[in-house]
């Protein structure tokens, strides 16, 4: 008895945090919506030394294909430190962008084989068969709802052609 109460207490609480924090998130923008989760202070510094806080903090609405900080540590060794300095600026905003689509683009708007153009310019292939892909990244958390626009968590950083 004592244990199915105190799971049922402890599913009512998580439930609970879970609703506060999405409706938290929704009334903040996407910058702030990735700081306050905790798990993108890599995106977050990334996005802060490409010059897009401004951008992403804009009306939009844009949908983010946000890798976390464990898809950032996944890459070469050196190559987040290599991207972060000044002079590679230009390639930093272009894998940044590459993750950004216009639009506010919900699961439930994704097709098999959808095709998508990103704000860089090159193109994404969505998968939805199995597990909700992009370009072979697993989106591991989606439709997180942001004041100006979507989050879609995924579980890999993609570079561009």
């Amino acid at each position: 008895m004592f244990r199915r109460t105190f799971l049922a207490l402890a599913s009512a609480a998580a439930l609970s945090t879970a609703s506060f924090a999405l409706a938290d998130g929704h009334s903040k923008d996407i910058v702030d919506t990735a700081i306050g989760a905790g798990s993108f202070t890599t995106l977050v510094a990334a996005v802060q030394a490409a010059g897009l806080v401004e951008t992403l903090k804009g009306e939009g609405p844009f949908t983010v294909f946000a890798p976390t900080d464990d898809a950032f540590a996944a890459l070469p060794e050196g190559t987040v430190e290599t991207l972060l300095k000044p002079e590679n600026k230009d390639q930093l905003v272009a894998i940044l962008t590459y993750h950004v689509v216009t639009g506010k683009v919900m699961t439930g708007d994704l097709s098999n084989n959808m095709m998508a153009t990103t704000v860089q310019g090159g193109d994404v292939k969505v998968m939805t068969e199995g597990g909700v892909t992009v370009n072979g990244a697993s989106v591991t958390a989606a439709d997180i709802e942001t004041s100006n626009g979507v989050i879609h968590v995924i579980d890999a950083v993609m570079l561009p052609k």
